[in-house]
């Protein structure tokens, strides 16, 4: 079992970014983007009916439409 002062002494050192990145990681999974919305173009963005567009054409010809 480790001693309470080498847990003290590790939570002192300043963590490094990829350190924390590496933890969070761990933690979260990857499930954080990189970027946020607004530093994104929004030319990438998927229009709205994107959705709706891709459902409406997996429907089978004899449900018509």
């Amino acid at each position: 079992m480790s001693q309470p002062e080498d847990r003290v002494s590790k939570e002192a050192a300043p963590e490094t970014e990829w350190q924390r990145k590496r933890r969070l990681a761990e933690v979260f999974g990857d499930v954080l983007p990189a970027t946020t919305s607004d530093e994104r173009d929004p030319a990438e963005t998927r229009r709205r009916d994107d959705g709706d567009t891709w459902l409406l054409s997996q429907v089978p010809p004899h449900h018509g439409q």
